[in-house]
């Protein structure tokens, strides 16, 4: 297991970012470049990175790659195929983004995005994104969402076997993924059901928590690692059994200094892993 964050920190020159990340407890690190800048920087921050021993977990996208607007659409589209490349460049584990949105917000929760329609595009997209990127050191994946394809890892191995390219992997979030009161209280299970359906396949995880408001109706609301209930320690041990190397992210504060905080409580709880 490799803890990393989402979060670059302040940092003024790629030796310095690459510094601050270790001297935080990280063995793992979201790439902060990004494709449209110089090659130059790419290869300097990938160097800072071998240099101090921390691996590449994620080139991020985030970005709505079925965005409904067609120039939009398009040019999200041609972003997550420079981003894919940009991983494989760096040999990242993965590249990730959401499935996309059927609205105007590009991460949004709408009903369209569980339509015939909405799942047909995504294949076709995930498939096109692979295929126009042509990687051999890296895996495109998408992040589960709460409410948007792949909502469970059922969903994901359907999604896997729909797609058919071998460059398309699974990015675990399981707490996107506990969208249901059963998956809180049975959240043990939740983790081996995870494991068993998508085990190998797993390339990057990202890590939080989950609290249960218990104002009516059923709310779990996302929150710092400690600050919920969720079996962390049981979640990470599982991973880490997957692959010693599995980078696990912190992410989701906002500011260093939580980032500080809650890394240095993920280090205590998660010892010995």
């Amino acid at each position: 297991m490799r803890l990393g964050t989402s979060s670059p920190l302040a940092y003024d020159s790629a030796e310095n970012w690459a510094k601050t990340q270790t001297e935080l407890g990280c063995r793992t690190v979201v790439f902060p470049v990004q494709s449209n800048e110089p090659e130059r920087k790419i290869i300097e921050y990938k160097e800072a990175a071998d240099k101090a021993g921390l691996s590449i977990a994620e080139v991020g996208i985030w970005r709505n790659a079925l965005a409904q607007d067609p120039d939009e659409r398009k040019k999200n589209l041609d972003y997550c195929v420079e981003q894919l490349r940009l991983a494989d460049f760096v040999g990242a584990r993965c590249c990730v983004n959401v499935a996309g949105a059927f609205g105007p917000i590009w991460d949004g929760a709408y009903k369209e995005n569980f339509t015939e329609e909405a799942r047909s595009k995504t294949i076709k997209m995930v498939r096109e994104i692979i295929d126009r990127a042509d990687v051999k050191n890296t895996y495109f994946t998408l992040e589960p969402m709460p409410w948007m394809i792949p909502t469970s890892p059922k969903d994901y191995a359907m999604l896997l076997e729909e797609v058919e390219r071998d460059r398309f992997a699974v990015h675990m979030d399981i707490i996107n993924m506990t969208n249901s009161i059963e998956r809180y209280f049975r959240a043990e299970e939740f983790v081996d059901e995870c494991v068993d359906i998508l085990g190998d396949k797993i390339r990057s995880c990202h890590i939080k928590d989950v609290h249960l408001s218990e104002k009516y109706t059923t709310r779990l609301e996302e929150c710092a690692p400690g600050c919920g209930e969720f079996p962390l320690r049981y979640y990470v041990s599982k991973m880490s059994a997957l692959d010693k190397d599995m980078p696990v992210i912190l992410e989701h504060l906002s500011t260093d200094e939580e980032y500080y905080k809650y890394m240095d409580y993920l280090k205590e709880i998660l010892k010995g892993i």
